[in-house]
């Protein structure tokens, strides 16, 4: 078996994000940028795979600004074998659709003659959860999104997935497309060594413009604000006055 894992650059997840002063989006200038954590969850289980002996090749790829390779640097140090850096230079946060992304992956897939797509089941920056799904209807493969557990049985993918009302299991019929869920597992911090190793794996470059795919945005981010700065709260010395300040100011009871 052979695994496609798709591997996001995204603003880190601890920073405090920045809106421009035009509204058009997020500062991104002098922001620390690190793997999408969702991608991160992905690559770990793909190299768990390859630990089982289940796969015999993991693939990351990574779509974006030259900076990407550090990203995809990252997933080799984890244990991938190799990388596929799909150059542009557009912003990756509302600068490339998800369906362009999802065509790109998709045409990768097949290059690579990949029997399981992992991806995480959202970017940090974009939030649209929509990559994965897409993939899999692109190449006409079965789907499990929001994965929790997951392992290989022949040629069947056995998967809990997370629900609004608890976890689902499912039987899927590989080749399949397969989105990480926060709870599918705990990546592993690269070690030193497998740093300097990951150092000479190798990184196929390909320019986006080269695949022929459709970039072209199909929607625009008309303005990024932020967040409503909420109340500061008040200490009460009582009950009563806890429930007159709820009955009288709040209005809630």
């Amino acid at each position: 078996m052979r695994v496609l894992v798709g591997v996001k650059r995204a603003v880190d997840y601890a920073v405090k994000v920045r809106v421009l002063p035009d509204k058009t989006g997020v500062d991104l200038a002098n922001v620390k940028m690190s793997m999408n954590p969702f991608c991160e969850i992905a690559v770990e289980e793909a190299i768990r795979l390859k630990e089982k002996k289940v796969a015999k090749e993991v693939v990351a790829i990574s779509i974006g600004p030259k900076a990407c390779v550090e990203t995809l640097r990252t997933a080799l140090a984890m244990g991938a074998d190799k990388g596929i850096h799909v150059t542009t230079d557009v912003r990756t946060d509302q600068g490339i659709s998800p369906l362009a992304v999802s065509n790109i992956i998709a045409h990768f897939a097949k290059n690579e003659e990949a029997d399981l797509v992992i991806v995480g089941k959202q970017a940090i920056d974009g939030d649209n959860a929509q990559t994965g799904p897409m993939v899999a209807g692109l190449l006409g493969w079965s789907q499990g999104t929001f994965a929790c557990g997951m392992e290989v049985d022949g040629q069947k993918l056995i998967l809990d997935r997370e629900t609004d009302s608890g976890t689902e299991k499912l039987s899927l019929k590989l080749p399949s497309v397969v989105t990480a869920d926060l709870r599918l597992n705990e990546p592993r911090y690269a070690t030193l060594p497998n740093i300097m190793k990951a150092k000479k794996k190798p990184i196929n470059t390909v320019d986006a413009a080269s695949l022929g795919i459709d970039m072209e945005l199909k929607n625009t981010v008309v303005s990024v604000e932020d967040p409503p700065v909420r109340k500061a709260g008040v200490i009460v010395e009582s009950v009563d006055e806890l429930v007159n300040k709820l009955k009288n100011e709040a209005g809630v009871i």
